[in-house]
């Protein structure tokens, strides 16, 4: 069974940054495409970033030239660089590995808290 192991969160102050890792445990295939989510209190889940097995990376409008997902697949691992954070960034941060046809994993969180 593959579990989802995230870490990295914390308190920053705005124009800070930090660095998530997303480590799945066991055998996963590198064909997974692994995603970033974050969900700020009383607010829905949304996409941050997300990137393909060939690497290709997606970003919301919001994050753009700020953050920066990649991933070792030898490791199989997802991480988010976040630079130049803002208090409007401050959600519980979950990563989410999904492929055609494969069962979907989700870490359990880290909190990412940015004060001004």
């Amino acid at each position: 069974q593959v579990h989802l192991v995230e870490s990295g969160g914390g308190l920053v102050q705005a124009g800070g940054s930090l660095r998530l890792s997303c480590a799945a445990s066991g055998s996963i295939s590198n064909s997974y495409v692994m995603v970033w989510y974050r969900q700020a209190p009383g607010k829905q889940r949304d996409l941050v970033a997300s990137i393909s097995s060939g690497g290709a990376t997606t970003y919301v409008d919001s994050v753009k030239g700020r953050f920066t997902i990649s991933r070792d697949n030898a490791k199989n691992t997802v991480y988010l660089q976040m630079n130049s954070l803002k208090p409007k960034d401050s959600a519980v941060y979950y990563c989410n590995f999904r492929g055609s046809g494969r069962p979907t994993y989700w870490g359990q969180g880290t909190q990412v808290t940015v004060s001004s």
